[in-house]
């Protein structure tokens, strides 16, 4: 049986996940001090997955000609 086209991964996973794998949880608990060698991998604490979202940047040169515009007016 085939794959549909919306199920297949171009470019890898490119919207955050909400969920982490038992590593990556450790890792993160290791950078914050929370977990230590030879501590359970089992009943780990929860981490929080913070969501990033980026803003659009204005094109320069809608922002020159802005600022020129003002400069005749005023």
């Amino acid at each position: 049986m085939s794959m549909d086209k919306s199920l297949r991964l171009r470019r890898g996973l490119i919207r955050s996940r909400s969920v982490l794998t038992r590593v990556e949880r450790i890792e993160r608990l290791k950078a914050a001090d929370r977990w230590s060698e030879g501590d359970s991998p089992f009943g780990l604490d929860k981490v929080r997955v913070y969501k990033i979202s980026l803003k659009k940047k204005k094109k320069k040169k809608e922002d020159e000609t802005a600022e020129a515009g003002a400069a005749k007016k005023g």
